[in-house]
């Protein structure tokens, strides 16, 4: 695994990885978002450097911004021996670890998230990549950067709806791995969580997991409890003048394969009544909702199927998960009217 430093003041942590190589030079990626509310928290702190700028958002995760930042990196002179910071969320985590992997055959690259939802999940394991033809994270493949630094002092410059987002990756560490934390998340709202305490938490859980299995072939796969329908209704809404941000989708994609869980025997209802109604209480329901078919088109392209068979990681109880469990057409289907339901 990467060298991972999770402290409240990271500048110097930052600095002395930077000369732990002598770095022929040294790029900073940023969006329009983190150049004016993150970029300046660590600047002064930083070595010379270039920095690298690309749209924020998950529409703007594909092969275009990815061909801006091989540009600029090839404009600004940057060989094999450079070194890419990305400073950012999960989007700009993904995509800017997939350019510096594949920029030269590969330069080395530092992750600063930025963002709640990207220090707790996407900054951790190794995972790179961008949307493609609609897909998420379509093309990418795994690689772990040089090195990842936390810090929970970024969290003040994020929306509450950005935070929130990132809230329900951590709900989900909890469901699959931890009853009793999930029990002391359930009973706190948002604005009263310890974040320091629940990013150690998470770290914790997904970097063990990973590590034991890095390529996600078994147990790894159990992080995308979720993720099979979330990520359906996160495609279906992006292009639509209403669109999800990850976390939001991930809350639908928890409460209906929570459902789904119930429905194969293996989740009491006190369980999925409890879960639903905290998930409810946070993200509220999603009136304008994509139709059965839509949504099903995209599960039928998720990563984790194998031949024809629907594959999700589904709760065998609060805490515990299983992964490569079958799921039929008619059982999303009833958990997608159990949601409109609510």
């Amino acid at each position: 695994m990467q060298s991972v430093i999770i402290k409240k003041q990271i500048e110097q942590s930052l600095n002395d990885v930077l000369f732990q190589k002598t770095y022929s030079q040294i790029g900073v990626l940023v969006d329009t978002n983190t150049e004016s509310l993150c970029y300046p928290i660590i600047k002064n702190s930083l070595p010379t450097h270039e920095l690298i700028r690309v749209e924020a958002g998950e529409k703007f995760k594909n092969l275009e911004s990815c061909q801006r930042i091989w540009e600029q990196l090839t404009q600004k002179g940057f060989d094999r021996y450079s070194c890419m910071v990305v400073l950012g969320g999960g989007v700009l985590g993904d995509m800017g670890g997939f350019c510096a992997a594949t920029y030269k055959r590969g330069i080395d690259f530092i992750l600063v998230p930025s963002t709640l939802l990207s220090q707790v999940d996407a900054s951790v394991g190794g995972k790179l990549g961008i949307d493609f033809m609609g897909y998420k994270n379509h093309i990418g493949l795994f690689l772990e950067p040089t090195a990842t630094l936390i810090s929970s002092n970024f969290l003040s410059t994020l929306p509450l709806r950005e935070l929130r987002s990132g809230f329900a990756e951590v709900i989900k560490h909890s469901l699959i791995s931890n009853e009793t934390k999930w029990k002391s998340i359930s009973l706190k709202p948002l604005e009263e969580q310890n974040w320091d305490e629940l990013i150690d938490f998470c770290y914790q859980i997904k970097s063990s997991i990973a590590e034991s299995d890095p390529y996600e072939g078994g147990i790894r796969k159990i992080l995308n409890f979720g993720h099979t329908i979330g990520h359906a209704v996160e495609s279906c809404c992006l292009k639509t003048l209403a669109p999800l941000y990850h976390g939001e989708a991930v809350a639908i994609g928890m409460i209906t394969e929570a459902h789904i869980s119930f429905q194969k025997g293996k989740l009491s209802k006190a369980s999925l009544q409890e879960i639903t109604n905290y998930l409810r209480d946070i993200f509220g329901k999603k009136k304008e909702f994509p139709n059965d078919d839509e949504i099903l088109e995209w599960i039928v392209q998720d990563k984790k199927n194998k031949g024809n068979k629907i594959l999700m990681a589904l709760l065998e109880r609060v805490g515990h998960a299983e992964w490569d469990v079958e799921v039929n057409e008619n059982e999303i289907r009833n958990s997608l009217d159990y949601y409109r339901s609510l």
